[in-house]
């Protein structure tokens, strides 16, 4: 049964249709088509639900003054990325046909085709339907599903959420996952499974993996690229001690729906992360680039397995071709003819041994650096552990021994034989540190060389006050961990649990509230840090990529130290192609603004200006802040 008639018309091949004779063609093109439903249906043509599509470049019609009659439903549409693009004014006069929204969970397209697993956080899709259905979209939702079989879930949310929107609140979304995996696995299991099925689709959302690359992750800053294959691995090896106590009439659901994701996800993931270290492995020349290369060999190995058993094994091949989707070897928009392996290097060692030091925050090797090894800080509050690689550049073995090492600087070894790698934990006691700044150091010999590791320190006798406290150029705060909220009697913050990249989303609700100007009872954000370096800095604010979806030139908030002038800044000044290729493919937009700052004690105060943005992390850089795809972690909470 028609229940919506589609009308309206795009151009040849899904392509534009000639510019300056395309608004007065499909107006005339819908005048026919009304009176085709007429016609067809006996009825007049407004007593036949309708619904226009502003989809791409249809929606550019629309705001050139292009019209369709009051009772056709305008369908707004997300930009393919689950971003929504246009929502009604809040003052917009009323529409008989009122508005709708198309949705996308897969999509064929540019910046990359994502069409493999799901990767959609339930969270996002909430929060972006819940900002439509507050603007008055509550005429028809539809979603681009695209293969059925790996999105179960966000379909599950996005049918139940439409039903009625008003019963899903932000604080309510924890346990949605948990009614879930009761309803289909009973509840012995279910908070368990909730848990992994919050944090893969957290962790998928983090990039698709058609956009993964050997780059994605950092392997030298904040050890990023390791803690994302820990966070995987940890959630397979869940993952499968659970099935251990799945009842067998439900396993074959339970590894479509669970296991599969997630060990699949997370050999992906360790497949770009193991061909960067061979490439990074190859041009330090250590011993262990070709055992990263036989890796990389055996994880895309995995991956055709891990296919061939969904397709041929699981419920005897009944969801054979389901998952078929290629998903490795992108090089551009369209997907790659078939998975292809990433390229790596093999090395024909020297036999003599020789003796190669790698450590954290640099690219760089010793003894071949003519810079100096100094670690990062470590400080007495964060209490730091950094992990050093010793490497071996040749195929024998040699032993290695640590001199002059000060007694307050504690080594997880003293002495060792390295046969490709090993690595060296280093941490301080700080019971015997040197109060202040100090610069420690100590020897390691072996291989025929010797390198000199320095240690700088900082031993902070006390802080001023409750804060996050700056180390090693910057301050990273999650925004769920604000000191302090300035709401209105008709409005609050609310927290989005598991919303973003690394925690939480903040939003003010309801969404149809916004501030013209800053005022003294603005509603707004307080943070406090606990700044070591004055002088100019730089707030750089996470926002889940929102687009400007309505009038005017970006969606807007306030910034600002103590009681300073909070200073305007435009998420949207940049709205260039390549700005919205970045911010899509990351997952995440970034603002920056400039403020100059004291020692000591200091409010971050974000206010709210223009509702719809969701601030996910803050990093106030003090120094010089390494780029890292997730962002420095959190800060050290000095808590009086």
């Amino acid at each position: 049964t028609e229940t919506i008639v589609s009308i309206g018309m795009r151009g040849d091949g899904d392509e534009p249709m000639t510019e300056g004779t395309a608004i007065e063609l499909l107006e005339d093109i819908v005048a026919k088509q009304r009176e085709i439903i007429a016609e067809t249906t006996g009825k007049q043509a407004e007593e036949t639900p309708q619904m226009w599509a502003l989809y791409k470049e249809v929606q550019e019609y629309y705001e050139k003054g292009m019209r369709v009659p009051d009772d056709v439903t305008l369908l707004l549409c997300d930009d393919n990325w689950g971003n929504i693009r246009k929502l009604p004014e809040l003052d917009a006069p009323e529409r008989s046909g009122g508005y709708g929204i198309y949705y996308h969970f897969d999509y064929v397209g540019g910046p990359r085709n994502y069409k493999w697993i799901n990767t959609n956080q339930i969270e996002r899709t909430w929060e972006q339907m819940d900002l439509a259905y507050q603007h008055g979209v509550d005429r028809v939702w539809i979603v681009n599903v695209g293969d059925i079989k790996p999105m179960e879930l966000p379909t599950q949310f996005f049918l139940d959420f439409a039903w009625n929107p008003e019963a899903i609140e932000a604080k309510d979304l924890p346990d949605y996952y948990i009614e879930w995996a009761k309803d289909i696995f009973g509840i012995d299991q279910a908070d368990q499974i909730a848990e992994m099925m919050q944090q893969y689709t957290k962790y998928n959302a983090r990039r698709k993996p058609e956009l993964l690359s050997p780059e994605t992750y950092c392997l030298h800053d904040f050890n990023e690229a390791n803690r994302v294959v820990n966070e995987y691995s940890s959630l397979v090896e869940k993952a499968k001690n659970i099935q251990k106590s799945i009842p067998q009439n439900l396993q074959d659901a339970y590894y479509q729906l669970v296991l599969f994701p997630v060990e699949a996800s997370a050999n992906l993931n360790e497949l770009y992360v193991a061909t960067a270290k061979n490439r990074w492995y190859a041009q330090q020349g250590r011993a262990s680039t070709n055992q990263y290369a036989e890796k990389v060999e055996a994880l895309f190995e995995k991956d055709a397995a891990l296919m061939k058993f969904y397709h041929t094994e699981l419920a005897d091949g009944k969801w054979n071709h389901m998952m078929s989707q290629t998903h490795i070897g992108y090089t551009y928009w369209q997907q790659p003819e078939k998975n292809s392996i990433p390229e790596t290097q093999k090395l024909a060692l020297p036999e003599k041994s020789e003796m190669g030091i790698a450590i954290p925050g640099s690219v760089e090797w010793w003894p071949k650096a003519n810079s100096k090894a100094s670690l990062p800080f470590f400080d007495s509050f964060n209490d730091q552990t950094y992990t050093i690689d010793q490497f071996n550049r040749g195929s024998e073995p040699f032993n290695y021994k640590i001199k002059n090492k000060p007694e307050w600087v504690i080594l997880s070894k003293s002495k060792g034989k390295v046969n490709d790698q090993s690595t060296l934990d280093i941490f301080i006691n700080w019971t015997k540190a040197p109060l202040g700044e100090s610069e420690a150091s100590f020897q390691i010999e072996g291989g025929g060389s010797k390198v000199e590791i320095f240690i700088p320190t900082r031993k902070i006798s006390d802080l001023p006050g409750v804060g996050f406290l700056e180390s090693n150029g910057y301050v990273s705060i999650e925004a769920k961990n604000f000191i302090k909220q300035v709401e209105n009697d008709k409005a609050e913050w609310v927290v989005v649990p598991n919303l973003g990249k690394t925690a939480s989303g903040v939003i003010y609700q309801p969404r149809t509230i916004n501030q013209d100007k800053i005022r003294q009872m603005s509603p707004r954000l307080e943070y406090k840090i606990n700044i070591l370096t004055e002088g100019e800095v730089k707030v750089h604010l996470y926002f889940s990529p929102t687009l400007n979806y309505k009038e005017g030139d970006g969606l807007q908030y306030g910034i600002g130290f103590n009681n300073e002038e909070p200073q305007i800044v435009n998420v949207h000044e940049d709205n260039s192609s390549k700005n919205w290729n970045e911010s899509v493919a990351n997952n995440i937009k970034v603002s920056t603004s400039l403020h100059t700052i004291l020692k000591g004690n200091q409010t971050l105060k974000y206010y709210l200006i223009d509702n719809g943005l969701v601030l996910q992390k803050i990093v106030v850089e003090t120094g010089k802040l390494q780029q890292t795809y997730l962002g420095p972690p959190e800060s050290f909470l000095f808590k009086e």
